[in-house]
């Protein structure tokens, strides 16, 4: 996944630290925003899963360290949900003037309660996505119950979360009483999809139905069974990023790609791998894929492997190269189904191949041609499955020229 390395200012002038992560040609068809959890990062795990999963769509996506956080500039300590909130609102500016406005907000835990409350003023948010984000603010103030004292008597006081120890200011707790979030639900006014799990032992499910019974039309609720708060299994933000990318194709009206209107100018596939792992994303025809390996051989398995999309060439041609035959002869064929498998054999080992040493490839094809055909004419159609268009390519003489981009 292609990404960009931003920072923009917040209300103080303070640089905070972004990346756009970018579909795979870079030409974005809409704009999202993504808010990270309490004391998290933008590059936490789970986040780059999603914004993968929405890169996959087109969408591309701004997510970015709140101020005093990651690599962002800032006292921690001197910030407040109300600067959080602040942050989002510059980080929307900074889209806008620079890309484009983002259409989407994506806010997880807090960050999914500071994109409830930013919503109304990022006028070119259409949809917002909460993932297992509070229905008010006391819930943050009661996990700082054992600081409150020390908070209330010294003006501030040191917490440790997952770790790391940051410092909490009187300030920031009086700012949670003064934030109106059942006002900010209600009078949301855009699709609201709400992720939460049921088994989330930091903020409990109950939050996600009130924050439902609150929103208006039109919302939907997807439950992530036994995820928890962070989202730490991959599986889990791999589902998350997969439903909240088609939400977000039908809510932000983004059209499929027609597979007609092709750029005869350049009409080349793309591919692209990034700096870890092997997942691979295509691009071919305005169509978005993914390639992969398998995890035994340190891939992701996250999509088919190079080998599987040849087969699939050869297995899609063959059954399109079927039904245009029938169809034109009129016979009664159903459906074609062709099942194929790739596999090195020792040439020595084909009586039928020229070359006689070292391995060569073997591709098994079989083809289940369902109808009432009788015996003639399924030889017939046997026959012209060796005549597919991907079929002849594979076994005549290709030539490959390779250069590098200047």
């Amino acid at each position: 996944m292609p990404f960009l390395k931003l920072s923009f200012k917040n209300e103080n002038g303070e640089h905070l630290a972004a990346r756009l992560d970018l579909p795979a040609d870079e030409k974005p068809v809409a704009y999202a925003m993504f808010a990270h959890c309490f004391t998290c990062t933008k590059n936490l795990n789970a986040v780059v899963n999603i914004n993968r999963a929405l890169a996959k769509e087109g969408i591309a996506t701004l997510r970015f360290d709140f101020t005093g956080l990651g690599e962002s500039e800032g006292d921690f300590s001197h910030t407040s949900f109300s600067s959080n909130v602040s942050d989002l609102i510059a980080a929307a500016d900074f889209l806008r003037q620079e890309f484009d406005a983002p259409k989407l907000l994506i806010g997880h835990s807090l960050g999914g309660a500071a994109v409830l409350q930013a919503a109304k003023y990022i006028p070119s948010s259409i949809a917002v996505a909460t993932l297992g984000a509070p229905s008010n603010l006391t819930h943050l103030a009661r996990y700082l119950k054992p600081q409150q004292n020390a908070i209330a008597t010294g003006g501030e006081a040191e917490i440790t979360l997952a770790g790391k120890t940051f410092k909490i200011k009187k300030q920031s707790l009086d700012d949670l009483d003064l934030i109106p979030m059942q006002e900010a639900i209600q009078n949301l006014n855009k699709a609201l999809l709400i992720f939460h799990s049921p088994v989330d032992s930091i903020v409990g499910i109950e939050n996600a139905a009130e924050i439902f019974q609150l929103a208006r039309h039109p919302k939907s609720f997807i439950s992530l069974d036994r995820a928890d708060h962070l989202l730490s299994n991959r599986e889990d933000s791999l589902y998350v990023g997969s439903v909240l990318a088609a939400w977000a194709r039908k809510y932000l009206e983004i059209s499929p790609p027609a597979s007609v209107a092709r750029d005869l100018t350049d009409n080349r596939v793309m591919t692209r791998t990034g700096r870890r792992g092997y997942q691979t994303e295509i691009v071919a025809s305005g169509h978005r894929l993914l390639a992969d390996e398998p995890i035994a051989v340190g891939g992701s398995d996250t999509g088919p492997t190079p080998y599987d999309y040849l087969l699939a060439a050869l297995g899609a041609c063959t059954s399109m190269t079927l039904r245009m035959v029938a169809d034109r002869k009129g016979l009664a064929l159903d459906s074609i189904v062709v099942r194929l498998k790739h596999q090195k054999i020792h040439a020595e080992d084909c009586q039928s191949c020229e070359t006689k040493s070292g391995k060569i490839d073997s591709i098994e094809r079989e083809i289940e041609l369902e109808g009432p055909l009788d015996r003639e004419q399924r030889q017939r159609l046997l026959e012209i499955a060796d005549r597919c268009p991907v079929h002849r390519t594979l076994r005549s003489e290709i030539i490959v020229n390779s250069k590098l981009k200047e």
